[in-house]
Formats: C-alpha cells, sequence, structure tokens
C-alpha cells in the first residue's frame, strides 16, 4: 500500500488535504491547507490523528461553549483548539509554532477522512513493527 491523498473542499473553496504515508516508524497523516498561501502543513502520528478527530466531534458537541485544549506529546506535538471568533474554526499549532487553521465548514467531512487515515496509518504502524519469535 503506497500513499494516500484526499481533498476535503467547502462550499466556499476552503480546502484540506489529507495524506497517510509510511515512515520509518510507521505511518503517518499530514493535513495541508493547500488553498492558503504557504500551503501551512502539519504532521501527525496516528495518537495525533486520533486526537484531532476526537477533538473535532467535541468541538461540534460544544456549540457556543469553550473547550479545553488538548496537547498531544510524543515525536509529533501538536496542540489543538477551538475558537469562536470571528467564525468557528480548530488551530493547531506544532512544536515550531507554526499554525493550522480548520474552519468549521470542513470539520465533519475531516473527521470521517481522519477515521480512514488512522486505519491506513495504523496499518503501517503494524507492518513496521518489529517482530520476535
Amino acid at each position: 500500500m503506497g500513499a494516500r491523498v484526499r481533498d476535503i473542499i467547502d462550499g466556499l473553496g476552503s480546502r484540506v488535504r489529507i495524506g497517510v504515508e509510511r515512515n520509518a516508524f510507521g505511518g503517518l497523516v499530514t493535513l495541508e491547507r493547500a488553498d492558503r498561501r504557504g500551503r501551512p502543513r502539519v504532521v501527525l502520528d496516528a495518537y495525533g490523528a486520533e486526537i484531532l478527530s476526537a477533538y473535532i466531534m467535541s468541538a461540534r458537541l460544544s456549540g457556543d461553549r469553550e473547550l479545553a485544549e488538548e496537547v498531544v506529546t510524543g515525536a509529533y506535538p501538536v496542540r489543538v483548539q477551538l475558537d469562536h471568533q470571528p467564525a468557528p474554526s480548530l488551530r493547531l499549532t506544532d512544536a515550531a509554532e507554526e499554525r493550522f487553521e480548520i474552519p468549521a465548514p470542513l470539520w465533519d467531512r475531516l473527521y470521517a477522512e481522519l477515521n480512514i487515515a488512522v486505519a491506513h496509518a495504523r496499518e503501517f504502524d503494524r507492518r513496521g513493527a518489529i517482530r520476535l519469535h
């Protein structure tokens, strides 16, 4: 199985490209804002992608209430926060303090794609694991 790439586009043209690829340690999930100058990008391991997926659902259920941030540690650390102003969006901040914004109209499709991507990343992890017999 090679890399997997999907584009998510909302009705206003906002776009997130989600990819799954193998690296030396297993699977990685990449998110890229293909519609933005500089094409902001964030890299997540399966753990980070699962946290983001769950955070999207929490943000959807929170309505206009505040939601505590989540911090993912490890090889691909990221902080996930919900912003309500000027419009609902998720803000991911990586170790280099690079920011990645995900507007609310993209959340539902991104949630679904993340679930698929995590399954692929986990399979890359499983295939890459060292087996002792």
